[in-house]
């Protein structure tokens, strides 16, 4: 029995809002002045408790960041412009060590207030009201104005001549576009959060 387009969007909504929850706060958004690892390197600074922020990084990593940041909270007492210093290079160090681990490349700490788009706020916001009601709705549009286009498209060009090889082919184009969308956002389920490419996906 087929899925409607309505139910089918739906499902995908439900996928898709785990990998968001997941991944966003840890990866789209860690290397910001204002995002969640700078703010725990802040309180860990000010509470002199290291392990607020060994969350951030892997286990083998630790004691660099350990070292890190005893060297930050030895300079921080000597004025406060080197405390300003110390604590910059402390965020830089936590920042780049994280990233290493994630796989990602570091190129610096970025400023506060960019603009991060509407996904990684209503990502934060589900996780901050403990409800992903509003995420999942945000979802669901956001995937139905992606696939019901392509949807459409396939749709209006199925029933082509087949004596005529250009609509023939422009069904297939049509065809290996929507598939390919809905197989990328169900990947998401399956942990390619971060960019990469299943190793079973299809080559249509």
């Amino acid at each position: 029995m087929l899925f409607t387009i309505s139910k089918l969007v739906k499902l995908l909504a439900v996928t898709a809002v785990f990998i968001f929850i997941s991944s966003t706060q840890s990866f789209a958004h860690c290397d910001g002045l204002d995002g969640p690892v700078v703010k725990d390197a802040r309180k860990a600074l000010e509470s002199g408790n290291v392990k607020l922020v060994l969350i951030w990084v892997k286990q083998e990593y630790q004691e660099e960041i350990i070292t890190s940041f005893n060297k930050t909270l030895e300079v921080r007492k000597l004025s406060p412009q080197a405390k300003e210093f110390a604590d910059m290079y402390f965020f830089e160090t936590l920042v780049r060590v994280h990233r290493a681990g994630e796989g990602a490349p570091y190129t610096g700490i970025k400023p506060a207030g960019r603009d991060l788009g509407p996904a990684i706020p209503a990502a934060d916001k589900a996780i901050e009201t403990g409800s992903p009601k509003e995420l999942i709705k945000f979802l669901d549009d956001a995937i139905h104005e992606g696939l019901h286009p392509l949807y459409m498209s396939v749709k209006g060009k199925r029933n082509f001549d087949p004596s005529n090889v250009e609509a023939g082919r422009e069904y297939v184009k049509a065809y290996v576009e929507y598939v390919h969308y809905v197989e990328k956002v169900y990947q998401l389920k399956s942990g390619a959060a971060h960019g990469e490419e299943g190793s079973e996906a299809h080559a249509h």
